[in-house]
């Protein structure tokens, strides 16, 4: 680092946000794309969002202003420090004076109670077309479970093993409830990991993994050598991409498992699973090859899975009912 600049000043860059940096001291570099969005005039693939910065095209990112200065614009880090230290001296950040609100009681999350057994859960899955076997192994691996009021629960984890999100899925064939836990945190969604694999599949739901590695499983294909992520819904994905935004569970994976650099896509064949899909195709093209991959046939990979097994449609789904309102309209 040198012998330039003291510690006390190298804290004082890092202060600095990068977002305060450029509205203080840079004003004409700043550019505004919608809400909280901004990027710049010089590198139009920079996004600046909830006080962090991303950009896309080398795929760095950083926090502060001092990061930017060294990683972007190339200064060395003692001029970085030096430079920031300058302007605040001249010119000394302006901050509004925080207004003390009450601060509400952190919420924690909170996996729903446990049924005393699986039963109706394991029922309902094998009404769609999913083994015992592989529902088995969700339960003995705690990423799935039949709650108190007969819910189907898809557990996701971080990487340190601890739950931090949870899907339910009512396991009554004529209902189509569906939401998540309060306070899931959805950077953490329903997954199955492959070790060191480098291939990744997206879906749109728990449901649509699990029928795609059961399609597998009836090719005698191995499923257990890739990595399946459920984005749990696809709402505003489209928008988020647009933004180059990743969507959060997507983003934080590829954190998690940097080996990675394949993505198949296996949202649902409507238009919004295609939107979709081709937006985060976009979003992801710098840095890692992707593929579309929808359904051969019907509306998403449990739709297939049921046709291949020859299985009736006696269960409800929010899907169904979505194809039928679009032929009414049509």
């Amino acid at each position: 680092m040198g012998t330039n600049v003291t510690s006390e000043q190298i804290e004082q860059a890092r202060q600095l946000d990068l977002l305060s940096y450029l509205q203080q001291y840079e004003p004409h570099e700043l550019v505004k794309i919608k809400g909280d969005v901004y990027t710049t005039r010089s590198h139009d693939s920079l996004k600046i969002s909830n006080g962090r910065w991303f950009r896309w095209s080398t795929g760095v990112g950083g926090v502060n202003s001092l990061d930017y200065l060294v990683k972007v614009r190339g200064m060395g880090f003692v001029q970085a420090v030096q430079h920031l230290c300058d302007c605040m001296r001249v010119v000394p950040i302006s901050r509004t004076t925080p207004v003390t609100l009450p601060q509400k009681p952190k919420q924690q999350f909170i996996l729903p109670p446990r049924n005393a057994n699986n039963d109706r859960v394991i029922d309902y899955l094998m009404k769609r077309g999913i083994s015992k076997e592989l529902i088995q192994f969700c339960i003995d691996t705690g990423r799935l479970y039949e709650d108190t009021m007969h819910n189907c629960c898809f557990v996701g984890f971080d990487p340190q093993g601890t739950p931090r999100y949870a899907m339910l899925r009512s396991s009554n064939p004529a209902s189509t409830f569906l939401r998540e836990v309060s306070v899931s945190d959805k950077r953490f969604s329903f997954s199955i990991a492959g070790q060191e694999s480098n291939m990744l599949y997206l879906f749109e739901s728990a449901i649509d993994a699990l029928s795609f590695i059961e399609l597998l499983k009836l090719r005698s294909e191995k499923w257990n050598n890739a990595h399946y992520l459920s984005m749990s819904g696809i709402h505003q994905i489209e928008r988020a991409c647009g933004d180059n935004v990743l969507p959060a569970a997507l983003a934080q994976y590829l954190q998690d498992n940097r080996q990675v650099n394949h993505i198949a896509i296996c949202f649902d064949n409507d238009d919004a699973g295609i939107r979709a899909a081709q937006a985060i195709r976009v979003a992801l093209s710098e840095r890692y090859t992707t593929v579309l991959l929808p359904p051969k046939v019907g509306k998403d990979f449990n739709a297939q899975l049921m046709f291949e097994k020859h299985l009736p449609m006696t269960v409800k789904t929010r899907g169904a009912v979505r194809e039928k309102e679009q032929k009414r309209e049509r």
